[in-house]
């Protein structure tokens, strides 16, 4: 709403808003994430996909995890871990389509990461769900969460300061590429990509550190993985239900998987689909 108020358009808002859910949702997504976004314009009402889904690290062959004795890649850990594409994404998506500058679309989230923010409760249970491995195994997430030794508890004020800092600097950098507000953006992404994040992610990447196969292995995502991924546009996966249209991803997010049920569906008459009735809810579980 603040950035409305301040002129932005749907886009701008859009981006502010998930560098903030960066932060105060930590238990859903996080700047290490993703984004499978579809949208459209006023001008252009076709649905188009944001692509910000990063590839397998270059390393993440079958061959490497055979290799550690392992049949299937762990579901937590370094070895688990794409490239994160969400930061590129959404700066992306600023620079096509919105219309604030970057230090306005990225000063919400640095606030609240450095001035603090009530902790959600559902963010407060998974990190007592993950306390012992944080304690015992993930000393960098021990540090940050369990401050004074325990877990916050929900609706407690909490700081990222670490986090804070490295949007400041990532402003920094945009505004140091000069003050035009395209070149600002893609310095902030040169330097998340192939700056001083992807360093730090490549350094920390060569740290074994516990995972769900119940042994220590470091990751495989390096500075070169990084450079080499951007995010992208696409067209959507469309498919009509009735008077519908709708529009979703492609099979890199499950999109068509949707699409495939409501296709099964549509054949249907409308009394089969009545979900007041034993029948339909039958029919569409």
């Amino acid at each position: 709403m603040a950035e409305l108020e301040a002129g932005g358009n749907a886009f701008d808002a859009a981006v502010a808003g998930a560098f903030v859910l960066h932060v105060v949702e930590p238990h859903l997504n996080g700047p290490g994430g993703e984004v499978p976004a579809v949208f459209a314009m006023a001008e252009d009402p076709t649905p188009t996909v944001l692509c910000g889904q990063g590839t397998a690290p270059a390393a993440a062959t079958r061959e490497h995890y055979r290799g550690l004795g392992l049949d299937l890649v762990p579901g937590s850990g370094p070895l688990a871990a794409a490239v994160p594409g969400a930061v590129d994404a959404w700066l992306m998506l600023a620079a096509d389509h919105g219309t604030r500058p970057l230090r306005d679309l990225l000063g919400y989230a640095e606030r609240y990461a450095r001035n603090g923010h009530p902790l959600l409760p559902g963010a407060a249970d998974t990190v007592v769900a993950m306390e012992p491995m944080f304690r015992d195994h993930w000393p960098t997430s021990a540090a940050h969460w369990l401050p004074g030794g325990r877990p916050p508890r929900a609706w407690e004020m909490v700081v990222n300061p670490a986090y804070a800092d490295v949007l400041a600097r990532l402003v920094a950098e945009g505004e140091a590429a000069g003050t035009d507000r395209a070149s600002q953006l893609e310095a902030a992404r040169r330097a998340w990509r192939e700056g001083f994040v992807a360093e730090a992610i490549d350094a920390f990447q060569r740290r074994p550190l516990r995972d769900s196969s119940g042994e220590d292995h470091a990751g495989l995502i390096t500075a070169s993985d990084l450079a080499a991924w951007r995010a992208s546009y696409e067209p959507a996966a469309v498919q009509r239900f009735r008077d519908v249209e709708v529009a979703k991803t492609g099979t890199w997010g499950q999109g068509p998987v949707l699409l495939q049920a409501l296709a099964m569906l549509d054949g249907m008459p409308p009394t089969a689909l009545d979900p007041s009735t034993a029948e339909g809810v039958h029919v569409i579980t």
